[in-house]
């Protein structure tokens, strides 16, 4: 028996743990907002504008002055990431003065060509400059195809991350001479194409880079010797098509890997089912080995699994991503079991905000559980004992660098179970960031949530346009606005249109 089929039988006769997948509607009808999310959709606009403001005053075309998320493509010309991610941003606020000025801008720019020898992520160029130019085009009615075009200078290098017959691409391409960094890479970056290179291939008419970002994905979708079933080692090579270390992870590295699996599907109605069984696959080897609740606060998290075959009780912000997955992926396979699993992932990783001085979680963190206390970082020390006994997980990074996952998984929840409470969450996660965020022109990050006189981090990185703050702002703005049954959003928070969802997604269970 294969191990699809041996996979498909043991879901059909498992404890509901995956029954069968059968598209439905994802946000809850009628939703309905109070009478004050104005108030604080107003808030959000606000946060942006001062920060957009600063951008623009003080690094405009100096993207030296900027950190490294923000110099990826061709900060040689004066240009930014921040524009970049900031686009879709400024489309939805109805910032079209601002909207046009960046499209302005963007046109001027020649993406064919660099002035350094520096390298490009494939992974974040593509999440940022890609994703963002395609999906203002698609926000503004396609009326700016100048758009298409730059998305499409700047994959024309990236092509090069594929070399002779490899199933993987490099992660990083010098943009001078088109060669790629050759060394290991990860699944999220090999993984986390999918969205953007099939809408660039569908406006340009060229199918190669559909083909190129799918080929890397079905490859690793179907390598044999995963540590667990749908679940491939986070590190690989390349040259060899390999996975190294065997450690198993939902957090940085692996992430977008599985965000993908599911998003692809909903984006294309693909006939492929091997996108949503794969995710199917891998969400049912983590409840069977991942999931962990805390000795203290009963909080429900996802567990790492290293090369050992040790489970680390450790959670990161990055992760907190699994919780909004869950509840978009059960909400398409029509699966109440994931959902319910989702919106505890999620209250868990709110917890780790709500447990701070500041109301801010922080990078890393890490909890005990029934099976033990390894988390593979040594003993906690006796601060932190205390602080898990108090909060049910302790700190381990204490630094927030604008990050936007439980924010985003606190938008599915919303969007999904109507729920007041994460209206209540996003709103003090927006006081929180104008009490403790504040410099004397912007926002930026802080090394220590757990202290309200953190000293702060003199970035303000371009995700807190893309992501923080827009997720912020549709948690309050009208629910049909940007709904999540018409549109997909890509790991960046850019918002791509979908297709009339299918009625099935995945193969189901065998029959």
């Amino acid at each position: 028996m294969s191990f699809r089929r041996w996979f498909l039988t043991a879901l059909a006769v498992s404890s509901s743990t995956l029954p069968a997948a059968r598209g439905e509607p994802v946000q809850k009808a009628g939703l309905q907002l109070p009478a004050n999310a104005s108030i604080h959709r107003d808030a959000v606009q606000q946060l942006f504008v001062t920060s957009y403001e600063a951008y623009q005053k003080y690094a405009w075309g100096h993207d030296d002055l900027m950190p490294e998320s923000l110099s990826y493509v061709d900060a040689r010309n004066g240009w930014g990431a921040s524009i970049a991610d900031a686009m879709s941003t400024l489309w939805i606020m109805g910032f079209t003065d601002w909207f046009e000025q960046a499209v302005n801008h963007t046109a001027t720019v020649d993406f064919s060509r660099s002035q350094t020898n520096d390298t490009v992520s494939l992974f974040e160029t593509t999440i940022r400059y890609v994703a963002g130019f395609i999906s203002s085009y698609e926000l503004s009615g396609e009326k700016y195809p100048i758009l298409v075009q730059k998305a499409q200078e700047i994959a024309d290098h990236m092509v090069y991350s594929w070399v002779g017959n490899n199933s993987v691409p490099y992660g990083y391409i010098n943009f001078t001479d088109n060669a790629p960094t050759v060394t290991t890479s990860n699944i999220a970056e090999a993984g986390t194409l999918t969205l953007e290179w099939n809408l660039l291939s569908k406006y340009t008419g060229n199918d190669t880079y559909r083909q190129l970002a799918e080929k890397s994905v079905l490859y690793m979708a179907n390598m044999p010797g995963d540590p667990l079933p749908g679940m491939p080692a986070q590190t690989i090579d390349p040259t060899t098509g390999l996975t190294e270390g065997g450690y198993v992870t939902w957090s940085g590295g692996s992430d977008s890997y599985f965000e993908y699996l599911i998003k692809y599907p909903r984006l294309t109605n693909t006939d492929d089912n091997i996108y949503a069984d794969t995710w199917l696959t891998a969400v049912d080897s983590s409840i069977r080995t991942l999931l962990r609740n805390s000795t203290v606060g009963d909080h429900l998290y996802l567990a790492d699994y290293d090369g050992d075959e040790m489970i680390r009780h450790v959670g990161s912000h990055l992760a907190c991503f699994y919780g909004g997955n869950w509840i978009l992926g059960g909400k398409m396979t029509n699966n109440d079991t994931i959902v319910n699993y989702g919106l505890q992932l999620t209250d868990a990783c709110w917890n780790t905000y709500a447990g701070t001085a500041t109301g801010i979680g922080p990078e890393t963190f890490a909890y005990a559980s029934s099976d033990g206390n390894y988390t593979g970082g040594g003993a906690p020390t006796a601060a932190q004992l205390q602080f898990y006994d108090e909060h049910g997980y302790y700190i381990t990074t204490s630094d927030y660098i604008l990050r936007p996952e439980v924010l985003e998984s606190n938008f599915y929840a919303w969007r999904v179970s109507g729920d007041t409470k994460y209206l209540d969450n996003a709103a003090s996660a927006i006081k929180s960031f104008q009490d403790y965020l504040p410099t004397t022109v912007a926002y930026t990050g802080i090394n220590d949530v757990n202290n309200v006189t953190s000293s702060k981090i003199d970035d303000m990185e371009s995700f807190w346009f893309a992501e923080v703050l827009k997720y912020l702002y549709l948690t309050f703005d009208d629910p049909t606005h940007i709904s999540l049954d018409d549109y997909v959003f890509n790991t960046e928070c850019h918002p791509f249109k979908a297709p009339a969802a299918k009625s099935t997604y995945g193969s189901g269970p065998a029959s």
